[in-house]
């Protein structure tokens, strides 16, 4: 496909989205196809092969999502279960060291801290 087909093949992709969502319904496009088109048109927000966008493109539009369906209390709670996956996958220098049996500690108050509040989630 050219430059015309793949524009004309969103186009007809743009156009099923909005017949098939309803507003009524809460049912919302997310215009992250035009976001990386018009707002990050720069070559800087590409990877290198010019095509697929790179983390700071991705990082934007992730970021507009959040701000617009995220509320800023759920957020949090997708900061903490961030911070303690990441935790979840440290590999220590010294995994018998008194600093990681700390670490360690810190992150299981943590992981009940947030399954008290959130029972469903499992780490």
């Amino acid at each position: 496909d050219g430059f015309a087909e793949n524009t004309q093949s969103k186009s007809h992709l743009i156009t099923a989205i909005h017949q098939i969502t309803d507003h009524r319904k809460a049912q919302y496009y997310f215009p992250a196809y035009e976001l990386m088109m018009d707002e990050l048109r720069d070559y800087r927000f590409y990877e290198n092969d010019m095509i697929h966008p790179n983390q700071l493109a991705i990082d934007y539009i992730w970021n507009t999502f959040k701000t617009v369906w995220i509320s800023s209390e759920i957020e949090t709670v997708m900061d903490d279960v961030g911070a303690i996956q990441k935790g979840l996958g440290h590999k220590p220098f010294n995994p018998n060291s008194e600093s990681h049996g700390q670490f360690l500690k810190n992150l299981e108050e943590k992981i009940s801290k947030l399954q008290n509040q959130f029972p469903f989630m499992k780490f």
